[in-house]
């Protein structure tokens, strides 16, 4: 846009001139400034050819600086009339022009092939001379004179020349020439103000904005020649101690760290590339100052390479009998785990190889995964190391940051096997299930080079880069469920299941591991200062956990423990027998009663039991149906159910429809009815097909009017034919349904052969199990 002209006094108005016209993108020239400028477009050079050296033309900015072939439009309303004092030819056509004064476009006459218009000399306005305007003509030199001082590119003598010229117009011409770094825009306001007195205060702006501006970069300079200066000095000085010790006969401590780091190396087992990259990254260290911002990366990265245990290794010989002594010390029960476990053990010491499938324990929380990776640690005679992997989204956790980052290092990998200080302990990989993913990458897919057998030998971690044998590592992976772990993952992993303890196992492990290890860890003495009595630790596993695990159990005897501390520092003595009365009077009354809850629920009709697995192990759950009148037949299904178990209830509606005859129920039931099935536990979302069959039986009872035979639940998958499907997760559900007091399960035929090899036989005498191989059947039962 075209700035504004100051109005023109018509004694300012001289003749009209047509001029050839030299556009400028982003220069403004001024009167009495000279311009030298290349012609690279071809309407300057043909301008300036038309007006011919010694020739008048008029120079203009252009408004839009990014017009190529500008038109009148494009131009700003005022210009400079100029001559051409100079043009030479060559590879370039370079022109030198001078101002000689203001001019304004009367009227473009020519765009093709150049610029040509009619144009109007224009003068400055007489200046009335009085004290403030002296005052501020001062005030401008005094500005200008500092800036020339501040500016690296103006000379000093510039301010010497402004004060040196009488003409206050061609006095603010020079000084806005000077005025290089200035925008465009700015430049060509001032170029437009015919008055001088306002040309001045737009120019003092100008420069009280360019004197900040030179100002902070001046600062800021010396701050930076501080530094480098401190800098230089504390290196010549470094450089000048290191001479004197070294006259001295005295080294220095980065000469000792040095010495230190290439006698670690040279003892180390490293194999040859990782010696010869120590090697010269020392040599590197040891001709660069201290001060240097890479010594102490460098140095840092020798470290590392001097101090993982590259060939060093813990592993003799396997004794099978002393693991399985091990095991059975460590762990209560748990027969196939360890049997699996011994078998992999066995295969070690026949192939005489490192090399082996990776083990991953998956079972819910509290079973002893991690502590059984310590037991294995300590049957052979290995270092133990673990590692957690929950919530992990990164794959520099597992492959180490390159060293290029500030504060890099290697991954959780390498960082555990140095923690162990050998190359072949037990690796432990816990809540290997928990692993996520975002735009950082995907650490299970850098997991894959860790646990492969065939590619683990040359593991190589972004920040040594160097290949590291993983081969000799026992990893074991830990899981609560197998679902979220990638399947490339789970290939590589041999899963065994272990699942929850029934009531006798956990009274057994109170008695043999978790009384002593909290009475111990408490400060008290076993049998002097507090016994449990049976009956106690039956109480605390039936009316104060309900868990699959132990870890539960463990936290309300360690509990009770903490309290008979207490008890004695504050002046007891005796010993205290913890029978079920001081259970109730030290942690309160019981607080869960999971049988008289099944008794009581379960003796109206239309409410079933059906038993369910979760990632904490096996779990009962109530579904419950009524009817509603004035309906349509419509379904409603509350309780956060997923899809599967949403298209279970459809499932089972449908069924319980097409055979409502069977059981004497009215066909008319479906339509004057709404149907509204429920799952308590609302906030706990809840899925999968084997609740199928408890939501027909309940439908039945319901609609009959006939409650379920008490103490009875059942499990399966259902079809609209009516078939019963088999489930997973067997032993989990009947352990639950043990632990609430069930006496009589119902699940599909085709699970009896898993029954039979999960369950134990004290358990299943202890449950009467019952198969169904149809819907029909299993309503017969319940």
């Amino acid at each position: 846009m075209a700035v504004a002209l100051d109005p023109i006094m018509a004694i300012d108005l001289l003749p009209v001139m047509e001029l050839p016209i030299v556009p400028l993108r982003t220069m403004v020239l001024f009167p009495h400034a000279a311009l030298p400028m290349t012609l690279d477009r071809v309407g300057s050079s043909q301008a300036v050819a038309a007006a011919g050296e010694d020739g008048l033309l008029a120079v203009v900015t252009q408004a839009h600086p990014e017009a190529d072939m500008p038109h009148g439009g494009d131009l700003y309303a005022v210009g400079t009339g100029a001559v051409v004092r100079q043009l030479t030819h060559g590879d370039e056509t370079m022109a030198v022009l001078e101002g000689l004064e203001r001019i304004a476009i009367v009227e473009v006459v020519q765009t093709r092939p150049y610029l040509r218009a009619r144009v109007r000399r224009l003068a400055s306005e007489r200046q009335i001379i009085d004290p403030i305007y002296m005052a501020a003509r001062a005030n401008m030199l005094e500005a200008f004179a500092e800036m020339v001082q501040l500016s690296p590119v103006l000379p000093e003598e510039l301010s010497l020349v402004a004060r040196s010229i009488a003409d206050d117009s061609a006095l603010t011409d020079m000084i806005s020439s000077a005025l290089v770094e200035v925008a465009a825009s700015t430049r060509q306001d001032i170029l437009a103000t015919l008055n001088v007195r306002r040309r001045m205060d737009k120019l003092l702006e100008v420069i009280a904005r360019e004197l900040q501006t030179l100002k902070l970069r001046e600062k800021l300079r010396n701050e930076v020649q501080t530094k480098i200066a401190d800098g230089q000095r504390e290196l010549v000085l470094r450089e000048q101690l290191k001479a004197i010790k070294k006259e001295l006969g005295e080294d220095s401590s980065e000469d000792r760290q040095v010495i230190e780091l290439r006698g670690k190396i040279e003892r180390g087992e490293l194999p040859d590339e990782a010696r010869r990259e120590a090697t010269r990254e020392l040599d590197r260290l040891g001709e660069m100052p201290p001060g240097a911002p890479e010594h102490s990366m460098i140095r840092g990265y020798v470290e590392w390479l001097a101090e993982l245990p590259w060939n060093k290794t813990t592993a003799g010989e396997i004794d099978l009998f002393r693991a399985k002594q091990v095991l059975d010390e460590d762990h209560f029960d748990l027969v196939k785990v360890k049997d699996r476990i011994l078998e992999f053990l066995a295969v070690q010491r026949l192939k005489k190889s490192p090399k082996g499938p990776l083990m991953c324990l998956v079972g819910p929380p509290g079973v002893g995964k991690t502590s059984i990776g310590r037991s294995v640690a300590r049957a052979t005679g290995r270092e133990f190391v673990r590692i957690s992997l929950g919530g992990v989204s990164d794959e520099a956790e597992i492959r180490g940051h390159r060293r290029t980052y500030i504060g890099s290092m290697p991954g959780q990998i390498l960082r555990a096997i140095r923690r162990a200080g050998t190359s072949d302990p037990v690796f432990m990989l816990d809540e290997i299930d928990k692993l996520t993913h975002d735009i950082k990458g995907d650490p299970a897919a850098a997991l894959l080079e860790v646990l492969d057998p065939e590619q683990n030998n040359a593991f190589r971690d972004h920040y040594l880069d160097l290949p590291f044998d993983l081969s000799r590592v026992m990893f074991i992976a830990t899981a609560n469920v197998l679902d979220t772990i990638p399947e490339p993952l789970r290939d590589r992993m041999e899963v065994i299941e272990l699942a929850g303890y029934i009531e006798e196992d956990k009274i057994e492990i109170a008695k043999r591991y978790l009384v002593p290890k909290q009475v111990r860890e408490n400060g008290l003495v076993l049998d002097a200062d507090i016994t449990f009595c049976d009956e106690a630790l039956q109480e605390l596993a039936h009316g104060h956990t309900h868990e699959a695990g132990v870890r539960r159990l463990e936290q309300v005897i360690a509990s009770i423990t903490r309290k008979r501390a207490r008890q004695l520092a504050e002046g007891a003595s005796g010993r205290l027998v913890v029978d079920r009365r001081a259970v109730s009077e030290l942690l309160g009354p019981a607080k869960y009663r999971i049988e008289s809850q099944v008794e009581e629920r379960t003796q109206m009709p239309g409410v079933g039991v059906a038993l369910a697995w979760t990632a904490h192990g096996g779990e009962v759950l109530y579904v419950e149906c009524t009817k509603l009148g004035n309906g349509r037949g419509d379904l409603r299904l509350t309780g956060q159910l997923g899809d599967v178990m949403q298209e279970s209830a459809h499932t089972a509606v449908s069924w319980v429809r097409a055979h409502a005859a069977r059981y004497g129920i009215e066909e008319d039931v479906f339509k004057k009815y709404d149907l509204h099935i429920h799952l308590p536990a609302g906030s706990v979302p809840k899925d999968g097909p084997s609740a199928g069959v408890v939501m027909v039986t309940a439908l039945v009872s319901l609609l009959t009017e006939r409650p379920m035979r008490p103490h009875t639940a059942m499990t399966g998958e259902i079809t609209l034919s009516g078939v019963l499907l088999p489930i997973g997760g067997i032993k989990e559900k009947v352990l639950a349904a043990r632990r609430s007091g069930i006496s009589r399960v119902i699940i599909p035929h085709d699970n009896e052969p898993m029954l039979v090899d999960e369950v134990p036989d004290h358990l299943r005498g202890d449950i009467e199990i019952l198969y169904a191989q149809t819907l029909t059947q299993a309503l017969d039962l319940a």
